[in-house]
């Protein structure tokens, strides 16, 4: 296909090895890369934006390959994409990529995700965005990742990507000869016991470590058609889990299902 411009964020920084292959991805098949990320790691802070001090950008081409333009930001993942295309780019890129992320973005942990959340402001803008995690902390061949990632980017906007759509990618953590086929997934609800580790520090105070361990929810409604499988189940298979996602969070079911609220005593209180 023709060269595309590609911004390319993440939030695991502007040192991690995730990111520098996905843009040698993208750069390898002809497109123009610029990397706009944060000068260290913003992992699971959502779509929070700086409010109360500046962003500061640094040029970082040279921890890239030959020809990628690059900065570091202060900010978060969303901060970057949002000062990307409206300060650090001449003109809207085609195409927004954040990754690859170092450990899995399922289900509804996807609120959480500062991957997410910067792909997600290129979708706010109505540009094409895909945000990519391999699905384990451990596994390091982000080089297979970024060759997928690519392939399925180039094809969903060969095949006309809807605007509003944001793709979320989840590559299981296995040779390439063991990955089994990719699959349209729906979102899993991602639940978590023991989620906080009480712990004491060296005078003797409380102190509360965030580590809750993962329930394998895979029998759960979840959110998206439920003839879909779930994004969690598929990863474990060893397929390559494809979930679409809108910013549109509107309750979709029946009026019948909300709570009975009398609006009219409401507003004549």
């Amino acid at each position: 296909m023709e060269s595309l411009n590609i911004l390319i964020s993440n939030d695991d920084g502007v040192f991690a090895e995730g990111i520098r292959a996905l843009a040698k991805a993208a750069l390898q098949k002809g497109h123009k890369v610029t990397v706009v990320c944060p000068d260290q790691e913003r992992s699971a802070t959502g779509h929070g934006l700086t409010l109360q001090s500046p962003l500061r950008v640094e040029r970082a081409d040279k921890l890239f390959e030959k020809g990628i333009r690059a900065w570091g930001c202060s900010g978060t993942p969303a901060d970057c994409v949002k000062l990307a295309l409206s300060e650090l780019l001449a003109k809207k890129p085609d195409l927004v990529l954040s990754g690859i992320n170092h450990g899995p973005n399922l289900g509804t942990d996807i609120f959480c995700s500062g991957t997410v959340a910067a792909a997600m402001e290129g979708t706010l803008e109505n540009v094409p965005s895909m945000a990519i995690s391999i699905a384990s902390f451990k596994w390091k061949n982000f080089e297979l990742a970024g060759e997928i990632a690519m392939n399925i980017a180039e094809q969903a906007i060969k095949d006309s990507w809807p605007k509003s759509l944001l793709l979320n990618l989840n590559i299981p953590p296995c040779e390439k000869n063991k990955i089994k086929e990719l699959t349209w997934t729906r979102l899993s609800i991602r639940k978590y016991k023991n989620q906080f580790s009480k712990r004491k520090d060296p005078r003797g105070d409380d102190y509360y470590w965030l580590a809750g361990e993962a329930v394998l929810d895979l029998e759960s409604k979840g959110c998206g058609p439920k003839s879909w499988p779930s994004d969690v189940s598929q990863i474990q298979e060893n397929k390559i889990s494809l979930t679409p996602v809108e910013p549109d969070l509107f309750w979709r079911g029946s009026l019948d299902l909300l709570p009975k609220i009398n609006m009219s005593s409401i507003n004549s209180s």
